[in-house]
């Protein structure tokens, strides 16, 4: 049965709603960033360009790196911005934008996060790398899906007990990265933990700067639950709602972290731009090789 109009937009193109794109446009390997400068900082390592396109903060570049076609996509900062994007990359690939039914076939695009975040782990320093091998989710946002059986409920409550978590707060959830891109992404220089994905950059992520927090001690209760042996390393805003779709539409999903803080120290990179340029190297060449 073909998808009403209301809830698969398209543009009097035929291009999907937000992003602007058509099926032809994508890459199977996706690259994402938050920032939509950071798109040409990424594309500029580039072979060729074949593609570009602008729409709100959704800029997309595809091209060729060393042979591999690769699509960059801005998806600004935030779970809310994810499920705008995710679920529209979802629909170039698995749904027919001529008879608006969904395909037979699922197709899997591998999807992978390059972005910044900041580190709750005194021996995770400023501009080092880490691979988000699992992300909490502080957001609430795969509760609108029907996701529990992707989630790590044991881990989750395990978590609400250490941090006494505010029930007004959105439940955490618990959702593990690609084992098969983690391992293609992995190196001896790079730090790997679970990430913790916030709403916000202040109060979530417990700064204060005029407005007191519900919890002050929370980064402090983060930094010092494990669970299996297992500690919550960094924070960001979007790598748990990148894995939380992700698995649920049958795609394959990392996030690449660069460390400009050091929450436990009180640091801040010198050069930021050139720790999440390294990193952008540093993916690019896994990617191919």
């Amino acid at each position: 049965m073909p998808l009403e109009a209301s809830e698969f937009i398209q543009n009097t193109d035929g291009s999907v709603y937000h992003l602007n794109l058509l099926p032809e446009h994508l890459a199977k390997t996706v690259i994402f960033v938050g920032d939509p400068d950071r798109v040409e900082r990424i594309t500029r390592h580039f072979d060729k360009i074949e593609f570009k396109i602008k729409k709100r903060e959704f800029h997309t570049q595809t091209g060729f790196y060393n042979g591999k076609r690769i699509s960059v996509i801005s998806t600004g900062i935030g779970p809310d911005n994810i499920d705008i994007v995710l679920n529209e990359l979802d629909a170039l690939v698995n749904i027919d934008f001529e008879t608006k039914e969904l395909k037979k076939e699922i197709t899997s695009l591998d999807i992978i996060r390059i972005g910044t975040t900041g580190s709750i782990q005194e021996e995770i320093p400023v501009d080092s790398f880490l691979i988000s091998e699992s992300a909490i989710g502080f957001d609430g946002l795969l509760h609108f899906y029907d996701s529990e059986h992707i989630q790590n409920s044991e881990f989750a409550e395990a978590f609400i007990k250490h941090l006494n978590w505010f029930e007004k707060k959105a439940a955490p959830y618990v959702v593990d990265g690609s084992e098969n891109l983690i391992a293609r992404m992995e190196s001896k220089e790079i730090h790997k933990g679970i990430t913790g994905t916030n709403i916000g950059f202040y109060g979530p992520q417990g700064r204060i700067l005029r407005l007191a927090l519900q919890d002050d001690k929370m980064n402090d209760k983060l930094a010092s639950f494990s669970f299996n042996n297992r500690k919550i390393t960094n924070l960001e805003m979007e790598t748990s709602a990148i894995y939380g779709l992700s698995k649920l539409l049958g795609h394959n999903a990392i996030s690449m972290n660069a460390v400009i803080a050091n929450r436990a120290a009180g640091t801040f990179s010198e050069n930021p731009k050139n720790t999440v340029d390294g990193l952008i190297q540093y993916s690019l060449e896994q990617l191919v090789n």
